[in-house]
C-alpha cells in the first residue's frame, strides 16, 4: 500500500509536521532573522511525499522549489512548483541515505527500503529466433537502440505526473514487474513491465499527461512503440502495439488514445507491455504508480 508521508522527517505521532520549521525555531535569533530574509521559495516547508520506499517504487514529493532530494545514488531537483520525483531500483539495499536539502537547511536520515520477492516465469515453446536474434538483424537492432537512447536523452519540462496514473489498457494480467522469465530453459533479464493480454486493436490510453518523445510503428524488439515523457525523467514505454496514434512531439492528456494492443516485435501473443523508466537509468514498477494518491499533496497551495 502506498504510504503518504505528511512530513519526511516525522518520527512520532507528536513530532512537528514541518522539520525545517523545527530546525529554524531552534536557531539563535540572529540566525532566524537571516532565514526570514530569504526568498519565500527557499523557505517553503516540506509538505511530504506520495509513494512507497520499496524496491521498484516511485516517490513524488512536494519539497519547496529548488530543493535537492537524494535517495542513495539517485538525486532530483525540485521544479519551480516544488515537485521532485525519485525512483528506487528493483535491487535496492535494505537501507538508503535519504536527504532533502535547500538553503533553509537539510533533512538527513537512513531510510529503510522494503525488500520484495519477485516471481519466476517459465515460458516454453518460444521460437528460438525470438530468444536468440539472428545475427543478420544486428545492424537494425543497433540503429533502433541508438534511436531509443536519443529519445531517452530528451527532457520535457512539464509535470504530467502530478495527476497520478490510470491504467492504460484493459486485459488479463500476464506479466508483472521484476519477475524473471526463463525462455525454453534459458534465463532472461528481469521483466521490467506490467503486461495485459487482450484482443488486437484494444485501445491504449495515456496513463498520465506527457510529451511523446518516440512513436514508431515497427521496431524489431517492440513492434509498435511509444515513449511518453511525464517530466523529470519519468518515461512510460508502450510495447508491441498494432497501431500508433500519436507522433513524436505531441503533448497528450491523461486518458487520451495513443495506440492499440498488438503482437508486434518479440511478443508471444497480443498484449500491452507497459514499462516506466526513470532518468534513463532503471525501471520502476508501473503497478505501484497506479496506487499513487496525490490528492492531499495537490491540494497544498
Amino acid at each position: 500500500m502506498i504510504a503518504l508521508l505528511a512530513a519526511l522527517a516525522l518520527q512520532s505521532a507528536t513530532a512537528p509536521l514541518d522539520p525545517i520549521a523545527e530546525m529554524i525555531a531552534s536557531q539563535s535569533p540572529d540566525a532566524r532573522e537571516a532565514v526570514a530574509d530569504a526568498a519565500p521559495a527557499v523557505r517553503a516547508p516540506i509538505q511530504g511525499c506520495a509513494g512507497e520506499f520499496a524496491e521498484g517504487g516511485l516517490l513524488i514529493c512536494q519539497v519547496g522549489p529548488g530543493s535537492q532530494v537524494t535517495l542513495g545514488d539517485v538525486s532530483a531537483q525540485a521544479d519551480a512548483s516544488g515537485w521532485a520525483v525519485i525512483g528506487i531500483p528493483r535491487d535496492a539495499p535494505r537501507e538508503l541515505r535519504f536527504t532533502v536539502a535547500s538553503d533553509a537547511g537539510e533533512i538527513d536520515r537512513m531510510q529503510p527500503i522494503t525488500q520484495r520477492e519477485f516471481a519466476i516465469q517459465r515460458i516454453e515453446g518460444v521460437p528460438q529466433s525470438t530468444v536468440t536474434p539472428d545475427a543478420s538483424t544486428l545492424p537494425r537492432r543497433q540503429r533502433e537502440y541508438a534511436q531509443k537512447q536519443a529519445a531517452f536523452a530528451t527532457n520535457w519540462d512539464g509535470a504530467g505526473f502530478i495527476e497520478g496514473f490510470i491504467r492504460p489498457a484493459e486485459g488479463i494480467t500476464t506479466g508483472v514487474y521484476g519477475s524473471q522469465r526463463i525462455y525454453n530453459g534459458t534465463p532472461g533479464n528481469p521483466h521490467w513491465g506490467l503486461d495485459w493480454a487482450n484482443d488486437p486493436g484494444t485501445p491504449i490510453v495515456a496513463p498520465a499527461a506527457g510529451r511523446v518523445i518516440l512513436a514508431e510503428p515497427d521496431m524489431y524488439y517492440e513492434g509498435g512503440l511509444i515513449f511518453l515523457d511525464h517530466g523529470q525523467g519519468l518515461v512510460s514505454c508502450f510495447l508491441h502495439m498494432s497501431a500508433v496514434h500519436v507522433a513524436a512531439g505531441d503533448i497528450v492528456e491523461q486518458g487520451q488514445l495513443i495506440g492499440e494492443i498488438g503482437a508486434g516485435g518479440r511478443a508471444t501473443g497480443p498484449h500491452l507491455d507497459w514499462r516506466v523508466k526513470f532518468q534513463n537509468s532503471f525501471y520502476v514498477d508501473p503497478a505501484l504508480l497506479l496506487e499513487l494518491d496525490l490528492a492531499q499533496l495537490n491540494a497544498v497551495e
